[in-house]
């Protein structure tokens, strides 16, 4: 399989399969989580597992400061502390601020969440702390309108198949792959991710994965995806 037969029928292909396989499992950030929450959470899982981001969450909650007003009133020091268990936590508190002084620049969150995507987008990506991912994944998954968001796991599984610019192309080439091929549809591009997320965690493993369990492995280029 070669970029040559990348196209809509076989992305929505892909699609299928993933569904297949993960329908059953728990999404997160899906279909009606809080956005303020969805928002922290993005924050919070750059550069770690999402196991320690619900450490982190559930700290936020217990100390019932899932709010903007409410987290904006806490000392630094505070803040660092409950986040801690995300790592990098001095750094996070910081993208967290940044983010609560955009909020209340916008007008409050309901407001900013308001913004067309594209104009959210930008103010987004103009905010310390945030990329395209993290982005991204508030326009999707808080805002809840159309942005598709690719990550790593989004270059491993689409590379795998032989899908796709490369495993080591940037964000905006993997994203291409997607909004090019796909009609802008919140629901299904947020639900194409989190199939993404949940093939890659489970069974399109960094090491070892589990082929015999893909229904994909017939198009794989895995080495032993076949047998």
């Amino acid at each position: 399989m070669s970029g040559a037969l990348i196209s809509r029928e076989r992305l929505l292909e892909v699609y299928g399969s993933l569904e297949t396989m993960h329908a059953w499992r728990g999404w997160h950030w899906w279909p009606d989580a809080d956005p303020f929450e969805v928002i922290v959470g993005a924050i919070l899982v750059q550069n770690t597992a999402w196991t320690n981001v619900e450490r982190a969450l559930s700290r936020l909650r217990e100390a019932d400061v899932l709010a903007p007003a409410a987290m904006a009133a806490l000392a630094d020091s505070t803040l660092e502390e409950l986040v801690r268990p995300s790592g990098q936590y001095r750094q996070k508190a910081r993208k967290l601020r940044a983010f609560l002084a955009l909020s209340e620049a916008s007008g409050g969150l309901d407001q900013l969440l308001a913004l067309p995507p594209d104009e959210l987008r930008r103010v987004l990506l103009a905010t310390w702390g945030i990329g395209p991912e993290t982005a991204d994944c508030v326009v999707v998954y808080a805002a809840r309108q159309p942005a598709f968001v690719v990550d790593a796991y989004t270059a491993r599984v689409f590379s795998r198949l032989g899908l796709g610019p490369g495993e080591t192309a940037g964000y905006d080439a993997w994203q291409a792959l997607f909004t090019t091929h796909l009609e802008p549809d919140r629901d299904f591009w947020a639900r194409y991710h989190a199939l993404v997320v949940m093939h890659a965690k489970h069974l399109c493993r960094k090491s070892r994965p589990l082929c015999s369990e893909c229904s994909l492995r017939d198009v794989c280029l895995w080495p032993g995806a076949a047998g």
